[in-house]
């Protein structure tokens, strides 16, 4: 694995992401199988969390991939309320168990280890391989894959229709945007792996509310569109990026 990061960090990055979405893919379908939820993809989760972090760690990469301590006040991220907004959403139409308790359990563990994945494999391993090149191109890309990456949920067998993935997709590319501006400014993704892991994990108590699936979905897009759109505002606005930044090699 370090032969291969040594040689092309992108590929290396490239590499997670693949095995990361695909792996998760057949981990569901099986865990599905089982009839238990999250049951394998968890197992898969812990792993994979577990194999990328003491890699990070034992090549001496903690501070290059952001698992250590903000560069930068909390205060200057507006204390990162808007995010906790955004975690929030999970809580606007109610509180319900969804699934039993030990499938609660799973589920949970399995979305907080899904918080540092993501943000170690889009955030760290594919924005850091890029930016050295080209700052911008890596914010841009960094944050679209992101998105996109969770197009799987229209084929994986989730139970998501087009319009609840398309929805998705579209909080991801944008949520994608505000998390990169706060690493690359920070030099920190624990404020992100928090994030992540806490408004993936709320969803197992999220309840339907009195409108149409379709309806509410709509209106949380819209609020959450609001929220991060003046977000990223104020982050371009108080961390712009310098322009010897956008053409270093």
């Amino acid at each position: 694995m370090t032969k291969l990061y040594q040689k092309s960090e992108i590929s290396f990055a490239i590499l997670w992401i693949v095995a990361y979405v695909v792996l998760t893919s057949i981990a569901d379908q099986l865990s599905e199988s089982v009839g238990i939820i999250k049951s394998v993809t968890a197992l898969l989760h812990i792993v994979m969390s577990l194999v990328l972090y003491f890699w990070i760690r034992n090549n001496d990469l903690t501070r290059k991939y952001g698992l250590c301590k903000s560069e930068v006040p909390a205060r200057r991220f507006l204390y990162y309320v808007p995010l906790i907004l955004i975690a929030s959403t999970a809580f606007w139409n109610g509180i319900t168990m969804q699934y039993s308790l030990p499938e609660t359990v799973l589920y949970i563990i399995s979305m907080c280890c899904v918080g540092f994945l993501e943000e170690a494999i889009f955030r760290g391993l594919l924005f850091r391989a890029m930016e050295k090149d080209d700052l911008k191109s890596a914010i841009i890309t960094s944050s679209l894959a992101f998105g996109i990456g969770h197009i799987v949920n229209l084929f994986n067998g989730s139970g998501r229709d087009l319009t609840s993935s398309l929805i998705q997709i579209v909080f991801a590319v944008l949520i994608g945007f505000v998390l990169t501006w706060i690493f690359y400014h920070g030099k920190s993704l624990i404020s992100c792996i928090l994030f992540h892991s806490a408004n993936n994990a709320l969803k197992v108590f999220a309840a339907e509310g009195n409108l149409s699936s379709r309806a509410q979905m709509i209106i949380n897009l819209l609020a959450i569109v609001v929220i991060l759109g003046g977000y990223l505002f104020y982050l371009v606005k108080e961390f712009p990026i310098r322009e010897e930044n956008i053409h270093c090699r």
